[in-house]
């Protein structure tokens, strides 16, 4: 009997309507047979009582909380909407246990706020399985050898899924949301934006790095080291969603080198002029950020220029890190990061032309840009973003995935 596992997430069982849908996609796994292990997200969003954001909010009313007092806070929102949801199941037949991360087996660092798991013993879920329990198990947590409660950062609750579903050995995990898969590009931007129906691990990996918010980085990571597969789907509907893979022929069938458009909004660029010399300077430069805890991208380094991005919310750490060193640094902010992403555009020439041929004839000037093997991005102004992810998505053909 196969184990599936199945995330669900803040908006996904935020009212009793909405989890009575949650038990059906239940209920539907286990009619085919499958042993089925249940993630739930804190209960709904900002604003509503039981979501993360409000209990950080409450917490930091109160004085200056430690990151420990934040995680002991923050990890409540999940507990709340996994004892709600078990009653909700087992008011359906079923027989739930509602178990917190680290009673589900899962260790972590002990980084507050963003928390790497470590170790994750399947040991108790798989002898709930076999019982014919249903585990419920409370996302975006675990705990540190120390005994500290942690929190896994946000998306939190999809890496939570997909290391049971590598420690549980899995046949997939299911994770569902309030779209009906992974698309093109952000509908909200593009209203032509598809759906799209496979995907390969690099690219969901890129697509969630470059700001496609569907599923977490870290979830991709996890599930590509043990092979095992995501579904990205809707609770509110039956569609076939997206389902991410292994495979490496699939974007010949295809046609196109291009598979989505992300973009990365609020970022500001850093350009500091420096004299040529051994390095020790451009040394001190990314030193003194790292430091600071600043993250850089985009980076283009030659003896006389050092160009990179970062989220604009830390300029101002920037600033003061850089601040002692002989050099000028120039920001401009209200920038944004756009990018191409795709398999299929691996060692093929003309995609980069064509990206320039369409920003060109959108009006979108590039003030930067980097690639990889399955991704070119363009820094611009923010302003732009919406033209720019248009033309790009236009100009490769999307629209008719």
């Amino acid at each position: 009997m196969a184990t599936i596992v199945q995330k669900f997430g803040g908006t996904s069982v935020a009212t009793s309507g909405m989890r009575e849908r949650v038990v059906g996609k239940v209920l539907a796994c286990q009619s085919q047979g499958h042993d089925v292990v249940v993630v739930v997200s804190a209960m709904g969003r900002l604003g509503e009582p039981y979501a993360t954001d409000t209990l950080l909010g409450l917490v930091n009313q109160a004085g200056t909380p430690s990151a420990r007092d934040r995680d002991f806070v923050m990890a409540c929102g999940e507990l709340v909407s996994c004892a709600v949801m078990a009653s909700t199941l087992r008011k359906a037949g079923l027989n739930p246990l509602p178990l917190s991360g680290w009673q589900a087996g899962i260790m972590t660092d002990n980084t507050f706020g963003d928390a790497r798991i470590t170790t994750v013993d399947p040991t108790y879920l798989q002898s709930l399985l076999k019982q014919g329990i249903v585990p419920v198990v409370a996302g975006f947590q675990g705990a540190s050898s120390e005994g500290n409660i942690t929190t896994l950062g946000r998306g939190g609750s999809d890496t939570t899924a997909a290391a049971l579903g590598v420690a549980l050995g899995a046949a997939n995990v299911e994770i569902y949301t309030d779209v009906e898969g992974i698309m093109t590009a952000d509908p909200r931007l593009v209203p032509e934006a598809k759906v799209l129906s496979f995907l390969d691990y690099g690219e969901v990996f890129q697509m969630a790095s470059q700001g496609s918010k569907v599923i977490h980085p870290r979830a991709v990571e996890l599930a590509m080291q043990r092979n095992i597969p995501l579904v990205v789907r809707s609770t509110f509907s039956d569609a076939p969603g997206t389902t991410i893979a292994n495979a490496v022929l699939y974007e010949n069938k295809r046609g196109q080198p291009v598979t989505a458009v992300a973009h990365i909004l609020q970022v500001a660029r850093v350009s500091i002029a420096t004299p040529s010399d051994d390095g020790a300077l451009e040394l001190d430069i990314f030193s003194r950020l790292a430091e600071a805890g600043v993250s850089v991208d985009l980076i283009n380094v030659s003896p006389e220029v050092k160009r990179f991005i970062i989220p604009e919310e830390a300029a101002d750490k920037a600033r003061a890190a850089l601040r002692t060193l002989p050099l000028t640094a120039e920001f401009r902010c209200g920038c944004a990061k756009v990018s191409v992403i795709g398999t299929g555009m691996r060692g093929v020439p003309g995609v980069m032309s064509r990206v320039v041929a369409a920003l060109r004839e959108a009006g979108v000037r590039i003030l930067q840009s980097s690639d990889s093997h399955l991704t070119i991005s363009v820094l611009i102004d923010q302003g732009d973003v919406e033209a720019a992810t248009q033309a790009l998505h236009r100009h490769f053909g999307l629209s008719t995935e």
